[in-house]
């Protein structure tokens, strides 16, 4: 479903394909969105973050603003609002596939992936 002129996620970048409301859009933990993860969790640094994301025990909500962020870190303009409304294919199960494809291409090494909850 990817429209014309649009381009592929870069693994090696942090960077993942995902369709979401029926539109192929790249996201990215950024610094920037990584920044405004630490915020949102009250995490003291990204050590702190990556433990919690690796537990494996997310709420909608953390999954909400883990979107919102990769895919405002890939260029997305999306409030979380506007990721909460959203449609994923394969429901929330495709959602938390999304979420866990993102965290593993941002703290992980290739070929690894985080458990999904």
């Amino acid at each position: 479903m990817r429209r014309a002129g649009t381009r592929r996620g870069n693994r090696r970048r942090g960077e993942v394909e995902a369709v979401i409301d029926g539109e192929c859009r790249i996201l990215c933990l950024t610094l920037g969105a990584l920044a405004e993860l630490e915020t949102a969790f009250a995490a003291g640094d990204l050590t702190d973050l990556a433990g919690r994301f690796g537990s494996g025990r997310l709420k909608a909500a953390d999954m909400i603003r883990i979107l919102g962020a990769g895919l405002r870190g890939g260029g997305n303009l999306l409030s979380d609002d506007e990721v909460a409304a959203a449609c994923f294919d394969e429901g929330v199960a495709g959602c938390a596939r999304i979420v866990g494809d993102l965290l593993s291409a941002t703290f992980l090494p290739a070929g690894e992936t985080v458990p999904v909850p």
